[in-house]
């Protein structure tokens, strides 16, 4: 018996007791009612087509991942304003910010695929015992985290080449690093939802969290005169308000497929496991992406000036925005690999995976032209200041050159979610390794430094290499899903 055949059937038999239904969660017939309804709304499509699954899914993820894009773009504008230096000093703190993020978004990855396999074979009691014990994992590392990253912002700042501008980007820092808490409840309580299929009252949160966001960010950083720290203030008001709201939603309303309670949960080893083997990795790989931004802020300090690190900071939060649909659809395809995965339909995977590929690359190809052409308008949203101006050129610049890049991304994002939503974390991490590592680094390095090419020399680095680690995630995805299918037909 295959490694593959083994690992389903273990999951499969989990799910076989006879209590599986779920019924004790529902404390009266009104709430039975409401899981029924639910059943037919989000777990009924999750299980179905997966062509269909990730249209429909994945729409309202792209619509709210675009709002929380735009409010990224609105901050750094916002920010832009107070100068060069207030929006490098966000570029020094966003690295390790996007820890945070991306421990969320990977513990996020493993709770969704948990729950989502656990779905597709029939059990709603596991499913929420996983998303329980994905919330419980999260606080533990905010409350590990949250402490150091307060106390050690100045020199934490300092070590990631802040140099100049440390005590501001100290000041962003400790506000935005003192909201961990919330940064991980909502990633993970996203993910819940997602697993059971229920992408629009995810898309509702992410929605509201990023135009609380855009609002106030002009009020408390002009309006108060807060500076960088109202940009910082308003990030983690937004996010404690749509905790409130997601709270509502499982603990009072309580009109969602799986529930959240302390009742419900029953502390089992071996689910941790499921739950961190894909998570960590994929946490792993947010911190490689912040290892390689920290990287690339020193070789531009290195090769020009600290106003190469405000351009990059720019233009990839446009490149962030571009992407959106792609990642928003990889992030469906992780509930909708594991749903198969887990009702052991691997045909529906290699359907899934190829669909969103083809999906992904028309809506990049699409992307990309609308930036090439429009770079130098979009350039001046963040050069609208007399002290930013001179930037304008080099920003479009960047913008131009990335377009390369966003035609292969698509095809990297997805293949990584067959690994993540399978289970298989680890193997995300090492391609994920090896392109930060042995490609982008090392192309960053020799163009940018080695060969003396500079500014332009680093731009030319990221893109080659993302587009390498692009290429091999593919490849090993398409490889690995031929054993899964040939599985079946043995």
């Amino acid at each position: 018996m295959s490694r593959c055949q083994t690992r389903v059937i273990r999951i499969q038999k989990s799910d076989s007791s006879p209590n599986n239904t779920g019924d004790i969660n529902a404390p009266d017939p009104a709430r039975r009612e409401d899981h029924e309804h639910a059943i037919t709304r989000g777990v009924t499509l999750l299980t179905g087509d997966p062509k269909v699954a990730i249209r429909k899914l994945s729409g309202p993820m792209i619509l709210a991942m675009l709002l929380m894009s735009l409010y990224n773009l609105a901050d750094a504008v916002w920010v832009a304003g107070l100068g060069p230096g207030s929006l490098a000093a966000v570029g020094f703190i966003t690295p390790l910010f996007m820890v945070f993020i991306g421990l969320g978004n990977g513990l996020g990855a493993g709770v969704s695929s948990a729950v989502a396999r656990y779905i597709g074979a029939g059990n709603r009691r596991e499913a929420e015992n996983a998303g329980m014990h994905g919330i419980l994992i999260g606080m533990v590392f905010a409350a590990v985290l949250t402490l150091p990253l307060v106390l050690f912002a100045e020199p934490i700042a300092a070590l990631l080449g802040a140099g100049e501008v440390t005590p501001i980007a100290a000041e962003y820092g400790r506000i935005v690093f003192g909201g961990a808490a919330f940064i991980l409840f909502n990633t993970i309580a996203y993910a819940i939802l997602r697993g059971e299929g229920d992408t629009k009252r995810t898309m509702y949160a992410m929605a509201a969290s990023s135009i609380l966001n855009v609002i106030l960010d002009p009020v408390l950083i002009y309006g108060a005169g807060w500076g960088i720290a109202g940009a910082a203030i308003a990030t983690v008001i937004s996010m404690a308000l749509v905790s409130l709201v997601i709270l509502y939603w499982f603990v009072v309303k309580q009109d969602t497929y799986l529930s959240i309670s302390p009742k419900i949960f029953v502390p089992e080893r071996e689910m941790s496991v499921d739950i961190l083997r894909v998570g960590l990795p994929a946490s792993a790989e947010f911190f490689l992406m912040s290892v390689l931004g920290v990287m690339i802020n020193i070789v531009l300090v290195m090769v020009a000036t600290i106003d190469a690190v405000a351009v990059y900071t720019s233009g990839w939060r446009l490149v962030m925005f571009a992407i959106i649909p792609v990642i928003a659809i990889s992030t469906t395809l992780i509930s909708v690999i594991g749903a198969a995965y887990g009702a052991r339909n691997f045909e529906h995977l290699k359907t899934a995976h190829a669909y969103a590929v083809r999906l992904g690359t028309l809506i990049s190809v699409v992307m990309a032209a609308g930036i090439f052409l429009f770079a130098p308008q979009i350039a001046f949203l963040f050069a609208y200041t007399e002290s930013m101006a001179s930037l304008a050129p080099r920003i479009a610049l960047f913008m131009q050159a990335i377009t390369v890049l966003l035609l292969f991304i698509p095809i990297g994002m997805m293949s990584l979610s067959v690994f993540q939503g399978t289970g298989r974390g680890v193997i995300s991490l090492v391609i994920n390794i090896l392109r930060t590592i042995a490609f982008v680094a090392v192309f960053v390095y020799v163009l940018g430094i080695y060969l003396g090419y500079g500014e332009n020399g680093v731009w030319a680095g990221i893109i080659i290499g993302n587009i390498i680690g692009s290429l091999v995630a593919y490849f090993w995805a398409r490889a690995f899903i031929s054993r899964l299918v040939a599985v079946t037909r043995e």
